[in-house]
């Protein structure tokens, strides 16, 4: 697999950054755990997604790891002033009227650059709902770049990164083994925990 191909080291945050997300974690208790794989190049999947505070913890979290990620907005919220901004803060454009659609562009986004990670929440939103957006999966399974699961577990104050995979094409698979992964991390809200199963699941996705 092309995952297993890629040698440069993955982007790194300042050191501005990495102190204020260990002063972060240190005043709240909280400890780091993982290593960013070598790559450069991941979707990264953040789990479970049941409050707000998970943002914040998410960029501490990040800057420990010195792992410099990007996130998703509407091309609207770029326009103006605002825009460079956003840019420099990690945000990525997307144009819903694409005829690309929002995988294409962010395929395309992998394909054009030596290192990116890409945050993305599965679950879509802070409540409960049945299924897993397959999002993640699609870019990563088109893209041919790794699912790297991150988590915050707010029972044991724990947040990092672990399981680390280029999809298969084999969905249930795949999800068997982010499922197996994510089964012993507690979000702030654990009864808005979104279900680990995509809707599609026994569908073969592009890529694999």
């Amino acid at each position: 697999m092309r995952g297993t191909e890629m040698t440069h080291t993955a982007p790194v945050s300042g050191p501005i950054a990495y102190g204020l997300g260990r002063l972060w974690m240190r005043l709240f208790g909280w400890q780091v755990e993982g290593q960013v794989p070598e790559g450069g190049k991941f979707v990264l999947i953040g789990a479970p997604h049941t409050s707000n505070w998970d943002f914040p913890f998410t960029l501490a979290t990040a800057a420990v790891l010195r792992l410099r990620m990007s996130w998703l907005a509407k091309d609207s919220a770029f326009k103006g002033l605002l825009g460079p901004v956003m840019r420099a803060l990690g945000g990525i454009p997307i144009n819903r009227s694409s005829p690309q659609g929002m995988v294409g562009q962010l395929v395309a986004q992998f394909n054009q650059s030596e290192q990116l990670v890409i945050a993305i929440a599965p679950s879509g939103t802070r409540k409960q709902t049945d299924y897993w957006k397959s999002g993640f999966y699609r870019i990563a399974s088109a893209a041919q770049v790794p699912i790297l699961c991150g988590y915050l577990d707010y029972r044991r104050k724990r947040a990092g990164v672990g399981l680390s995979f280029v999809p298969t094409g084999d969905v249930g698979r795949d999800m068997d083994r982010i499922r197996e992964f994510y089964k012993e991390f507690q979000g702030k809200k654990p009864g808005l925990a979104t279900r680990i199963r995509l809707a599609d699941e026994d569908t073969p996705q592009p890529g694999g």
